[in-house]
């Protein structure tokens, strides 16, 4: 699986602007990193499940982008990233984007093999939402990482716990993605014009600050099977990412408790094992 290496090259790439004349590969206030890596693992997903690919083929399923959830108990609402769900039109042929052409919206950056790998997937589209079958939620910690625990925590467990309050059967998936460089270029601390001053760098502890992120993930609730509550499979990437313009790498961190390639085999199986009579 190419998964992380897509997500790193994508995001490598800057295109986020601040009105200070400053283009970002990663801004806080953006969810384009987010956005892309969701589409990065629906890619890979479905050419590891044989079922998903063949719902998208018969027009069984849809995806929702920045999809808002409701839970059925609560009532809280939250926006994920991405679902795959059921058309809310009973499988009329959408008018919205493709797959592809949301990746390419995103700024997707794919090989000439992985394109090939894109070319020969049925062709989902985007479209008006139904039951959701599994929603995908990516975060990231890339600077002042333990001032940043409590948030990451709280967001990753109200996103397993909204998609199960909507719906038991669904399928939650987290992904993290961890920065272990010892140093970063927050645009939330360069607020000018970056060609006419030097940034100011912030500094990390490394590799202490993403062992203290990867024990605070692991505190995340998992579930197996199909009640309670928990991600049905979850899944990190550890990055060296300085965001001043250099390439994103992924790094092959010695703790590997939630492998990215193992998130998604696990995804796939679920996702076989729930909705076979779909």
């Amino acid at each position: 699986m190419n998964g992380p290496e897509i997500i790193a090259r994508s995001i490598s790439a800057a295109a986020i602007p601040d009105k200070f004349g400053n283009i970002w590969q990663y801004h806080s206030r953006s969810d384009r990193h987010s956005k892309i890596a969701c589409w990065v693992i629906a890619f890979e997903l479905m050419q590891e499940c044989s079922l998903l690919r063949e719902h998208v083929s018969e027009r069984k399923v849809v995806l929702g982008v920045n999809y808002e959830l409701r839970d059925f108990q609560t009532r809280r609402k939250k926006r994920l990233d991405l679902v795959i769900a059921k058309p809310e039109n009973g499988g009329a042929e959408s008018k919205d984007r493709t797959f592809a052409q949301i990746g390419e919206d995103l700024g997707v950056i794919l090989s000439d093999s992985e394109r090939v790998g894109l070319e020969g997937l049925p062709s989902a589209s985007e479209g008006a939402v139904g039951s959701v079958l599994a929603a995908l939620e990516a975060k990231a910690c890339m600077t002042a990482h333990v001032r940043a625990l409590p948030r990451l925590h709280d967001e990753l467990d109200s996103s397993h716990s909204t998609t199960h309050g909507n719906s038991e059967r669904a399928l939650a998936v987290g992904f993290v993605m961890v920065n272990s460089s010892p140093t970063f270029i927050s645009p939330d601390r360069n607020k000018h014009d970056l060609s006419k001053t030097s940034p100011v760098v912030n500094q990390h502890r490394q590799p202490q600050d993403t062992i203290r992120v990867i024990e605070k993930i692991n505190e995340i609730r998992r579930r197996s099977g199909d009640s309670g509550t928990g991600f049905d499979a979850l899944g990190l990437m550890v990055c060296d990412m300085k965001n001043d313009g250099s390439p994103m790498h992924v790094v092959d961190f010695p703790d590997d408790r939630f492998p990215y390639s193992e998130m998604v085999r696990r995804l796939a199986h679920e996702y076989s094992a729930a909705f076979g009579r779909l």
